[in-house]
């Protein structure tokens, strides 16, 4: 009797084993299967700075836009006062400030920083003009002597005949022609001198002048003759902007 319990109980435990072992192996491939059909982790996004046109990048600076304007040669809040030179040493000459436009616009006025103004000067011939990169004239003021004698303030001087700017490098060139006291008519500027050409050479200078005893401007200049010798004595740059 004792030998048949014993060997029933043997034979229930091992019953029991096998039952066990076999839900284990089922649990196993379950398990098996189901990693493999599951879609491998993510890798977690980097917390780094976002850029690019559609992401805030913090604070950038003024901006022509901030203020109704299309582009600008620089922050008309820096821009300082220009200790004009005598109309013996700019009169008749074209300076030229050269402006890069990145996106197309339609350029209808150049905008002048007028610091101060003569009551006595007698101004003729006196206009603004934009030239290509290639030297061609695209678009000029009429004369704008009177606004010359009027409202030292930053004003917008109307081109003779809107034009559509492609992004690329232009020149704004002046022309001033007439007499008037030194260091009383005087122009906003956004740089001095010889640094403003720092790492150029014609015909890309930023600051420029060219030619002598002009009343209009030419249809068409030579850029590569560029030349400094009037800037480096004093004939600070001009501040401009377009709308």
């Amino acid at each position: 009797m004792r030998t048949r319990t014993t060997t029933a109980t043997t034979g229930l435990v091992a019953a029991l084993a096998a039952l066990l072992v076999l839900a284990g192996c089922t649990a196993s491939k379950e398990n098996r299967g189901t990693a493999a059909s599951s879609p491998a982790p993510v890798p977690a996004q980097s917390s780094g700075p976002v850029t690019g046109s559609g992401a805030g990048s913090g604070f950038e600076g003024p901006r022509p836009q901030d203020q109704n304007l299309l582009a600008w040669t620089g922050d008309p809040n820096d821009a300082g006062h220009v200790t004009a030179q005598s109309a013996a040493g700019v009169g008749g000459r074209i300076t030229l400030v050269r402006i890069v436009l990145r996106e197309q616009i339609t350029w209808s006025n150049i905008w002048l920083g007028l610091a101060g103004i003569d009551p006595n000067a007698q101004l003729s011939n006196c206009y603004l003009g934009v030239y290509d990169a290639t030297g061609k004239l695209v678009a000029a003021t009429p004369d704008i002597s009177p606004q010359l004698m009027t409202d030292a303030i930053a004003k917008p001087l109307a081109l003779g005949k809107p034009f559509a700017a492609a992004p690329g490098t232009y020149f704004i060139a002046l022309l001033l022609n007439g007499n008037w006291a030194t260091n009383v008519l005087t122009l906003k500027s956004t740089g001095a001198g010889i640094s403003v050409n720092a790492g150029l050479a014609p015909p890309s200078l930023r600051y420029s002048t060219l030619l002598t005893g002009q009343t209009s401007l030419p249809a068409a200049v030579n850029l590569a003759e560029q030349s400094t010798s009037t800037i480096n004595t004093g004939w600070a740059s001009q501040w401009y902007a377009i709308s």
